[in-house]
């Protein structure tokens, strides 16, 4: 890992809970691991809650990989990250292995695409992303490809094996695509749908993810305004009234303070109407510790329909 990976490392801290939804390892199987195997080696918060550094996640990630394939815990947790990346570039996934909808799942293909943006191949990512909608169509395509890959991107930047120049280019392919596909979409008919304006914090950069859940409103038939990232709280209220939106979407990365978010949120809600809903989503650890008041927290991609399901239902005339 290289001095950018480890300050990365050293500065992201992930509670418990955030650890168990970014690995699918439980909370009790994490206490137990570390309680045999002294691994995960946790820290303390303010609050004397476990905090995880990023390459401690990123290692748990392996071993549930390796588990996956049929590993047992007591074998791999107690290894070095670079033995488990050895054991695991030893046990690739066959055909034989897969059931025949994972062979053809593009989950399997994350790597390909890994590969076109390290070989800067600009057209051959776009032909290969272009055919993915098309073959999946829109929903699939964010849920099932851009998603996972979105995420390989982001553990391939924290291990040091990816550029920022490099990391840039793939989110404006996709990001340019997912507009494409957003305009292909025919124009919305239903009455009862929110206006989402969608946008982030000054301190909040990342916009790839609330792009993917302005793809799946736009299925919803809702009606999004894309501000763009890094709004100061008074212009995404003042935005907010002018367009009379009822939803305001935000997102917010792991790379932002948790207490800033919080802060953030209440300013925010104090500054909108009491009708306008703010919905938040994204890998903070502050949107999963605790309950907002006025905040809508969106439990991922697969949370977004039903949450404008629950809107419809609550303004129906």
């Amino acid at each position: 890992m290289n001095f950018r990976a480890e300050s990365a490392a050293k500065a992201v801290q992930l509670s418990i809970a955030a650890v168990e939804r970014d690995t699918g390892i439980g909370k009790d199987t994490l206490r137990i691991w570390e309680r045999r195997y002294g691994f995960p080696n946790p820290g303390r918060d303010a609050f004397g809650e476990r905090t995880y550094p990023t390459a401690q996640v990123e290692k748990l990630r392996l071993i549930k990989r390796l588990m996956d394939q049929g590993q047992r815990p007591g074998r791999v947790v107690p290894l070095a990250s670079e033995d488990l990346l050895r054991l695991s570039q030893n046990l690739p996934t066959t055909q034989a292995q897969l059931t025949p909808t994972e062979s053809h799942s593009p989950h399997a293909h994350v790597a390909r695409y890994l590969q076109l943006i390290r070989d800067h191949d600009t057209e051959g990512l776009r032909a290969q992303l272009h055919l993915a909608w098309s073959d999946l169509g829109l929903e699939a395509f964010v849920m099932q490809v851009v998603a996972p890959v979105t995420a390989a991107v982001g553990d391939a930047w924290v291990r040091g094996e990816m550029e920022v120049y490099e990391e840039h280019f793939y989110t404006e392919c996709v990001s340019a695509l997912l507009r494409h596909a957003m305009d292909s979409l025919p124009q919305a008919q239903a009455t009862n749908t929110p206006r989402v304006m969608l946008t982030t914090f000054a301190q909040e950069p990342h916009g790839l993810g609330l792009l993917m859940a302005q793809s799946l409103l736009a299925l919803q038939g809702a009606h999004c305004l894309w501000l763009g990232t890094q709004m100061p709280i008074q212009d995404i209220a003042k935005a907010a009234i002018a367009h009379s939106a009822q939803v305001v979407a935000l997102s917010f990365s792991a790379i932002m303070n948790p207490k800033q978010v919080v802060e953030g949120l209440n300013e925010l809600c104090a500054l909108l109407p009491l009708t306008t809903e703010v919905w938040a989503g994204g890998q903070n650890s502050a949107l999963k510790r605790r309950k907002l008041s006025r905040v809508v927290c969106v439990q991922g991609l697969g949370d977004v329909a039903p949450q404008v399901q629950r809107w419809r239902a609550e303004h129906a005339t």
